[in-house]
């Protein structure tokens, strides 16, 4: 069943077809938007595929100047379908042309397609994106040639995304053998006297490749059933790199909830894993990452109960943005509350920011926990901090994330 909209474009596409002898359809597959209409509304998610088909737009018709071009919606599949109806004898656009038009699509949706569908989907749009080409058959009916086109286009998407999934899933992999990853630790300081209480370890994949950003490294492994093992890496280097910083300074360890069932994470196989990098357990905060949720917090608070047996304390990462961060902060009392950079950013220019921070700092107090606000830049941020009584705080303003052995030993952030 065709489900173009409206029908007239299917009239539009036929007769292009017959003029043309042929089209290439481009498919992207907008699934991902779906999200947003289930969390915003159906306006949200208009204006978000309105701007996407518009960007399309765009590049095809720059790409292809010239050519007659045709963007509507599959919209019981949440696709955009750019139709392009260059000439059957035009070989050199049915050939390289068209592929590198396909390349660009996928390159402008990724860089400006962001801009898009912000502030609804702050990630990366990655989207799935197949091609077909059709040559005219007067002997088929055009509206079944047209759904064949269809069907052809997203079967190589689906391909394209398998293709996609295993070279990452690659990487990721000889990343992991190779242990190839990059940890800077930044500051995190004493707002009021500006000493620094200790440094957060923060792992990046190889430079110059798709696996530097953290965010996307952590993702592939995710998709790659790698997460646990890159967790463990990421763990690693860091502790190497600990021993390295100035003394008397506490590290601040990522690790995601599935750390729990790392025997080097638990009682004896924790304290001695820190004893061969020459730390003591009370120099150890260790920071629950939000990259993966919390499936068993009974199971969980056992291993955080046994982690403060031996003197290390737990922190929860990203706090207040989402129901899930506030839930652990319920359900473990960590001694830290990290709130998150959007909430920090502009906060002295936005009450309701500093509303949100108040409400986090007064359930702090009630914990017996510290709040340390993320991503600070600015003076004016600094200012707002203080004045609601958060001590600590980490960002730009405080400096670059350094290698360990260019932390300043004098315990002052400079």
């Amino acid at each position: 069943m065709l489900t173009l909209q409206p029908d007239h474009e299917l009239d539009a596409i036929s007769a292009g077809l017959g003029r043309a002898g042929a089209f290439a359809l481009i498919l992207i597959d907008c699934e991902p938007l779906e999200r947003i209409e289930r969390r915003y509304g159906g306006e949200a998610y208009r204006g978000s595929m309105d701007g996407l088909k518009a960007l399309v737009k765009e590049v095809v018709e720059e790409s292809a100047p010239g050519e007659e071009v045709l963007i509507t919606e599959e919209r019981s599949r949440c696709a955009i379908a750019a139709f392009v109806f260059a000439a059957r004898s035009n070989v050199e656009f049915y050939g390289d042309a068209l592929e590198e038009l396909v390349h660009r699509i996928t390159r402008d949706l990724l860089i400006r397609g962001r801009r898009a569908v912000y502030p609804y989907h702050k990630n990366p749009l990655e989207l799935a994106i197949g091609l077909s080409v059709t040559l005219h058959n007067t002997a088929i009916m055009p509206e079944r040639q047209i759904l064949h086109a269809l069907e052809a286009a997203r079967k190589d998407a689906q391909f394209e995304v398998g293709l996609r999934r295993r070279r990452y899933g690659r990487q990721v992999l000889q990343v992991i053998l190779s242990g190839d990853i990059q940890v800077r630790y930044e500051a995190i300081v004493d707002l009021n006297n500006a000493q620094v209480l200790g440094y957060e370890a923060l792992s990046r994949g190889p430079e110059g490749t798709d696996l530097t950003n953290p965010r996307d490294l952590f993702r592939r492994a995710e998709e790659a059933g790698l997460l646990y093992e890159l967790d463990a890496l990421c763990r690693k280097i860091a502790l190497e790199g600990a021993s390295r910083l100035p003394k008397e300074r506490t590290l601040f360890l990522n690790c995601l909830p599935t750390a729990i069932g790392d025997p080097g994470m638990r009682d004896e196989g924790l304290r001695k894993t820190l004893e061969n990098f020459n730390l003591r357990p009370s120099d150890v905060v260790l920071e629950i990452s939000e990259t993966e949720s919390i499936d068993n917090f009974g199971v969980f608070r056992e291993v955080a109960r046994s982690c403060r047996d031996l003197g290390i304390r737990i922190a929860i990462d990203d706090a207040g943005t989402g129901y899930a961060s506030l839930e652990a902060i319920m359900e473990i009392s960590p001694d830290f509350i990290k709130a998150d950079m959007t909430l920090v950013r502009e906060i002295d220019s936005d009450p309701a920011r500093q509303q949100v921070l108040s409400a986090l700092k007064t359930i702090a107090d009630g914990i017996g926990a510290e709040v340390i606000a993320e991503g600070i830049e600015t003076h004016g941020e600094l200012n707002v901090l203080r004045e609601l009584g958060v001590r600590y705080g980490q960002g730009f303003y405080f400096g670059a994330a350094l290698r360990a052995s260019d932390q300043c030993p004098s315990g002052s952030a400079s």
